[in-house]
């Protein structure tokens, strides 16, 4: 009687032992996979874009939305501004209502960023600006800033000018802009007006904007055309507006090109941009390069590791001449 007794008891004691053993199981269990659902939660990163103005911005979106993907680990929510500063302000308050881990802004215009930004970094949201820079009076609003050196750019249409004009010989300019105020259009724009100063037979005769667009390109290079009769260069601030501009002259039966009456400096070297200056009829074509997602990214990456990355981040980028194009420089072209 007293040995099955024991017994009963070891088999109880064991029994429990073990049941203990399944519940501590059974807790391990069920925090691993809690923390698996919570480090599966993707991170949400809004973006607000300018608007679909022309290739380079479409090559611009693509791109963010092939990196920031679901099985990347990321929900992109984008925001489409429509080429309006009012837009991306609303955006951008909506996304902090959201809460979203990051916000991604390609800003219009250059001015009238503080307030909003500010409404971001007291949320504790951090911005990264891309493509055109801002002004503000306290950069710590912003991450960081990834996109093209606009100023170089125009530098170096301006040097291709150089090369290819003579200094004392009169050469009539006519300067189609980007949108005013945003860096792009800035940037460009004071390389050719430097160019201009430094050279005294070249007069710039007419300047407007046409906003990146090629139907307002075509618009304003049509006025262009009835203004003046004699041009012999046009300094394109984007590639879309330099085919909006060459429909111009088709249709009023002006020459352009390496054999024609008009020069075309433009910028961007999109795929159709590089097949226009492979085909003569863009002299030179400044490399913009449009695929930001992966280098924001990168900079998310580092920013949640504790990291801090440069404040500035610039995109290497080239030039291409009429006269020493290839193929291949334009099979390559992804964008």
């Amino acid at each position: 009687m007293a040995q099955r007794a024991r017994l009963r008891t070891r088999f109880a004691v064991k029994k429990k032992f073990m049941a203990g053993i399944l519940f501590l199981l059974t807790i391990i269990l069920v925090l691993r996979d809690s923390g698996s659902a919570l480090a599966a939660e993707p991170v949400v990163v809004g973006f607000s874009q300018v608007g679909a103005e022309s290739d380079w911005r479409m090559a611009n979106t693509k791109s963010m939305r092939e990196t920031f993907t679901e099985s990347n680990g990321y929900k992109l929510i984008l925001k489409d501004a429509q080429q309006k500063q009012e837009n991306q302000i609303a955006a951008i308050r909506e996304f902090i209502e959201q809460g979203v881990g990051y916000i991604v802004l390609a800003p219009v215009t250059e001015d009238g960023w503080d307030g909003v930004l500010k409404e971001a970094k007291d949320a504790g949201v951090p911005v990264i600006i891309v493509d055109r820079m801002i002004k503000t009076i306290d950069d710590s609003l912003y991450s960081c800033w990834v996109g093209s050196d606009f100023r170089r750019e125009g530098g170096v249409a301006a040097a291709w000018m150089e090369k290819n004009f003579e200094s004392d010989k009169d050469l009539v300019i006519a300067h189609l802009q980007g949108t005013l105020g945003s860096s792009a259009q800035i940037g460009r724009s004071e390389g050719l007006q430097a160019v201009i100063d430094k050279n005294i037979g070249w007069k710039l005769a007419v300047r407007d904007s046409g906003d990146f667009t090629q139907v307002k390109g075509k618009e304003v290079m049509e006025r262009f055309l009835r203004q003046y009769r004699h041009i012999d260069v046009l300094f394109c601030e984007n590639d879309n507006m330099a085919f909006g501009a060459m429909k111009a002259m088709d249709e009023a039966r002006r020459s352009y090109g390496a054999d024609g009456e008009i020069k075309i400096i433009s910028f961007d070297a999109t795929r159709r941009g590089l097949e226009a200056t492979l085909k003569g009829w863009i002299s030179c074509n400044v490399e913009c390069n449009p695929l930001h997602g992966p280098r924001v990214e990168q900079i998310i990456s580092r920013l949640r590791k504790g990291e801090t990355p440069g404040k500035l981040v610039y995109v290497d980028e080239i030039a291409f001449d009429a006269a020493l194009i290839t193929q291949k420089d334009v099979a390559e072209r992804t964008y």
